[in-house]
């Protein structure tokens, strides 16, 4: 599988409920997990460079390090729910496609 497919593939799968779900656990963890604020600007920004990009490959690799960054690499916090845990799992899915 091409490096393009793979990660359009979970582009694909992944993005529509990263759009639900990261909005969501901002509201609700962001008090208590501010770096979750910066997760949301960066997949905002994630999303609209996707978008702009058409079918070619957008260049996320800014994003995708500042989000291993303030994340320690999808390190899910003791403390949060599955939704949180969820998103983390999904960023890294997409990450990981994205550098493949």
């Amino acid at each position: 599988m091409s490096k393009q497919l793979l990660f359009n593939q979970v582009k694909k799968n992944q993005f529509k409920k990263l759009a639900q779900y990261v909005p969501i656990v901002a509201r609700v963890h962001g008090d208590n997990h501010p770096e979750f604020h910066e997760v949301h600007k960066l997949f905002a920004e994630i999303l609209k460079k996707t978008k702009a990009a058409g079918t070619e490959k957008p260049d996320l690799d800014q994003e995708f390090t500042k989000l291993r960054e303030i994340t320690d690499n999808y390190s899910v916090p003791n403390d949060v729910c599955e939704s949180y845990e969820a998103v983390y799992n999904m960023l890294s899915e997409s990450d990981e496609a994205y550098r493949a």
